[in-house]
């Protein structure tokens, strides 16, 4: 929804201020499609000589989530520990091979199923169940498994990330695409210098244009729709470290209760339940 309002805002400021001031709009519309059909042109085919097919269809879908609302919320999170909560809480009371049928089988474990928001997001089972896996084994202590964590995060963060340095790269290739297809406009006009001043005044409005939309493009959609993806992306790459303070206590002797309490505290404060409410709805469940 705010991207949408943002973009209103943007193209009223700039385009009002432009009729405002006696510019004429007609120039622009007249240039508009032969100088978009260059510069998008250009950066597709450059878009997709950069990227491999993987990056390409990660910031495709990057770009739908942009006009998604967060599932981060703290609802979310407060299912998330739980979870995590009773998972632990089993494990303590029945010892860590109780929970190996869960481990092996989240989808169907009464544990995960209880939780339909986590339970069943693939990722987030995925990152649970396997160090799960390691602290059934028991062949491995907190140090190792920490440092095995750590690596899996930053994996996982580089190639979540990819597609906003992609688009990042796109944001920063606009602007020349737009000289170029300026360079273009003159190219035409110099090639028109016996016609009148008036028609040789328009040609080289409309080379100019390429250039405007270059820079209007690249810093008006392409770079916020990358750093809003930064945004969401970080905030899936959060859900992880939650998970792993929480397991990590729970290895190094806290009971249940603190080791979740160990997890709240690492989430952003706009989405961090309180500890009543962390407390509350660990009792309800």
């Amino acid at each position: 929804m705010f991207v949408i309002v943002g973009w209103v805002i943007m193209l009223v400021c700039i385009f009002g201020v432009f009729i405002a001031h006696g510019g004429n709009i007609g120039v622009i519309l007249h240039a508009l499609p032969f100088e978009l059909t260059t510069i998008f042109g250009a950066a597709l085919g450059a878009f997709l000589a950069n990227n491999q097919m993987p990056v390409i269809k990660a910031a495709a879908s990057g770009l739908g989530m942009c006009f998604k609302g967060s599932k981060y919320t703290k609802a979310r999170y407060l299912e998330l520990m739980a979870l995590l909560y009773d998972i632990l809480q089993k494990a303590r009371k029945e010892g860590l091979m109780s929970i190996e049928k869960d481990v092996e089988e989240p989808e169907k474990s009464p544990l995960f199923q209880k939780y339909p928001n986590v339970g069943t997001d693939h990722h987030v089972t995925e990152f649970i169940t396997d160090y799960l896996r390691m602290m059934v084994s028991g062949n491995l202590n907190a140090h190792e498994i920490e440092a095995l964590m750590d690596a899996e995060i930053d994996t996982h963060h580089a190639e979540a990330h990819a597609p906003v340095a992609a688009l990042n790269r796109l944001a920063g290739g606009l602007p020349a695409f737009g000289i170029v297809a300026a360079v273009l406009g003159v190219v035409n006009t110099m090639g028109s210098v016996g016609q009148p001043p008036a028609v040789l005044g328009g040609m080289i409005g409309s080379a100019l244009v390429g250039t405007f939309l270059g820079i209007f493009l690249a810093y008006g959609f392409a770079e916020p729709l990358a750093g809003l993806l930064e945004q969401k992306l970080d905030e899936a790459g959060k859900e992880l470290v939650c998970i792993k303070t929480t397991l990590l206590a729970s290895m190094q002797g806290y009971a249940p209760q603190v080791a979740v309490e160990f997890g709240r505290k690492v989430l952003y404060s706009n989405v961090r339940p309180t500890f009543a409410e962390l407390e509350s709805h660990v009792k309800k469940k």
